[in-house]
């Protein structure tokens, strides 16, 4: 039998969210099921095919040997791996037969607007515990459990029936009151509670706006490199999604103005830019509200990680400049309490509040009505207020041991920089480098290094790391960047 390559079309994406191993079980099973791959064919080495793929030998044994446990392959001492042949060939010409559109999954009956929805790459958050050096989570170790659980607890013994019944799709009222009192002093945001709605976290306020401002072939201005998840939500709508460069001093107006001068909104992240953690210059915000202004377009504002800022006092909110409600404010607990809270918010223009108040009862009714009281607890008795003043000298402790270990050990592989807020430094990588292969070969030595490059759009994608650092204790850093710079090595 003569020896194939690498199957016609394999292709891994190392920005996916899946393993590189998953992708490539997964293409491979799937080849042998559709009769792509025959029964007896011969597969070429995991080497050959590693080589191919331009992904770590490793990686490719593991799918192999998934394939093998569960009966797909067969390899024979001397000779190699091959498809089985006990596969009934009944069930393979029959799944041959069907037409290409049912054997995608995620294609079968979509409309165009879900087709681009799920087309467009995005990182979903990764369960389990946390993993060096996993980016966007806080510190779970260091959460006051005990404390949460008795203010959840006594709101459940203390029930009453407004809590137990359907609530206000706007959100718990005196949570409201607490959010809008809280932002007030620490953000410089301008709102009443009317303003204030509550959302499932930022993934729900994107979609909320954009569903309900965006329309099909509107254009939408978006941070090159910037959050995946928002370009999901903007291409679901419909809308065209036009790159923006980022530098220095946050995104670049002008470049957004000549290549969209009416687009319809911008996403932006001001205060602490998603990923470069850049923060926009004074200048540049006037400059972005002035064009909002004058195009009659909406102005996105997503402050996911403005309270966690080491050096001065977080910055004051875009919001609190906007003189011509042009600013959508959006914020999460999500990142500075537990991602499984799933409560965030949005600070809205007083003329769109009733319209995104109905699109919220129409998308999920309303957030648990308890958890939201729990929470207006824990902010009304300043237990909030202590936790973020304990996260920012904690993760300013965890950020000085990741740059230490990475200085010492990534010296001349891993050029990682300092920053200033959030939960995630960026490493740059030498020039040359393929970042997301060289994240493969981390995770080989169980260490989760995002690739830089695949937060670019249109911009020449710089090459490096996004590490998380927040939810990684500082005596387990040096194991972790050991275990990086291994890995660094090996992919030389």
């Amino acid at each position: 039998m003569v020896a194939e390559r690498v199957p016609p079309g394999l292709i891994l994406d190392a920005a996916a969210p899946e393993p590189l191993h998953r992708q490539l079980y997964d293409r491979l099973r799937d080849s042998v099921l559709t009769g792509m791959l025959p029964p007896g064919t011969r597969l070429a080495s995991t080497r050959v095919m590693a080589a191919e793929l331009g992904v770590s030998r490793n990686t490719v044994m593991a799918a192999f040997n998934q394939l093998l446990a569960e009966g797909y392959l067969q390899g024979r001492v001397g000779s190699g791996t091959y498809v089985t042949r006990t596969l009934p060939d009944d069930v393979l010409r029959a799944r041959a037969a069907r037409p290409e559109r049912e054997t995608m999954d995620r294609g079968r009956g979509l409309s165009r607007r879900g087709a681009k929805l799920v087309a467009t790459p995005v990182t979903v958050a990764r369960t389990g515990a946390p993993v060096a050096f996993r980016p966007g989570l806080p510190a779970l170790d260091e959460f006051p459990l005990d404390l949460w659980s008795r203010l959840v607890a006594r709101r459940w013994r203390d029930a009453t029936p407004d809590l137990l019944g359907y609530g206000d799709p706007a959100g718990h009222r005196p949570l409201r009151k607490t959010i809008a009192a809280h932002l007030a002093v620490a953000r410089s945001v301008r709102c009443d509670p009317d303003q204030v709605v509550i959302v499932s976290g930022s993934q729900q306020a994107l979609d909320l706006a954009s569903r309900l401002l965006l329309d099909p072939g509107d254009r939408v201005w978006v941070e090159d490199p910037g959050y995946l998840g928002a370009r999901a939500v903007v291409a679901g709508a419909g809308a065209e999604i036009v790159p923006v460069p980022v530098d220095a001093e946050g995104l670049v107006v002008s470049a957004g103005i000549a290549r969209a001068p009416k687009a319809a909104m911008a996403y932006v992240t001001p205060s602490h830019q998603y990923p470069l953690g850049v923060t926009m210059s004074l200048a540049r915000r006037l400059e972005l509200l002035e064009w909002a202004r004058t195009a009659g377009a909406w102005v996105l504002e997503d402050d996911y990680d403005s309270e966690t800022r080491y050096a001065g006092r977080p910055l004051a909110a875009l919001q609190g400049l906007d003189a011509d409600q042009r600013v959508i404010y959006m914020g999460t607990f999500s990142k500075v309490m537990l991602p499984s809270l799933r409560l965030g918010y949005l600070v809205l223009p007083p003329d769109v509040v009733d319209a995104f108040v109905a699109a919220r009862a129409v998308s999920d009714r309303h957030s648990p009505s308890v958890e939201q009281a729990a929470l207006a607890d824990f902010i009304d008795q300043g237990h909030f207020d202590r936790h973020i003043r304990r996260m920012r000298m904690l993760y300013a402790d965890r950020q000085a041991a990741l740059l230490h270990a990475a200085h010492r050990h990534l010296d001349g592989m891993l050029d990682v920089r300092a920053h200033d807020a959030g939960k995630h430094v960026v490493g740059f990588l030498p020039e040359g480098a393929d970042d997301a292969s060289l994240s493969d070969r981390a995770r080989d030595h169980r260490v989760e290094a995002q690739p830089l490059s695949g937060y670019y759009l249109r911009e020449r994608p710089r090459q490096g790391f996004v590490l998380g650092y927040a939810a990684v204790p500082e005596r387990s850093t040096r194991a972790a960047v050991l275990r990086l710079a291994e890995a660094l090595r090996d992919g030389a």
